[in-house]
């Protein structure tokens, strides 16, 4: 399911990963390497099995690992207030 930035949150490509910050509280989340591909791949429409074959590819992690680090990523953005579907 490919994920959209809630309103008032902006992406930055750093040199380690990725940084969002939440204008509105004034907070910021810095995803690792790994992270950032996970979300760069669901903002791109791709869908969580997408992201993590993206993942296991490129990291060469087993396919269940990377299902759950996918699953694991959604669930702590979404928690966060910083994407809506």
């Amino acid at each position: 399911m490919a994920l959209k930035l809630r309103n008032g949150v902006s992406i930055s490509e750093v040199d380690y990963g990725t940084v969002l910050l939440d204008e509105d509280r004034g907070q910021y989340w810095t995803l690792n390497p790994t992270g950032a591909l996970v979300l760069q791949t669901l903002l791109g429409d791709g869908t969580n099995d997408q992201a993590a074959r993206a993942l296991a590819e490129q990291y060469e992690v087993e396919i269940d690992t990377a299902n759950l680090d996918v699953q694991q990523l959604v669930e702590e953005l979404r928690s966060a207030g910083l994407v809506e579907k």
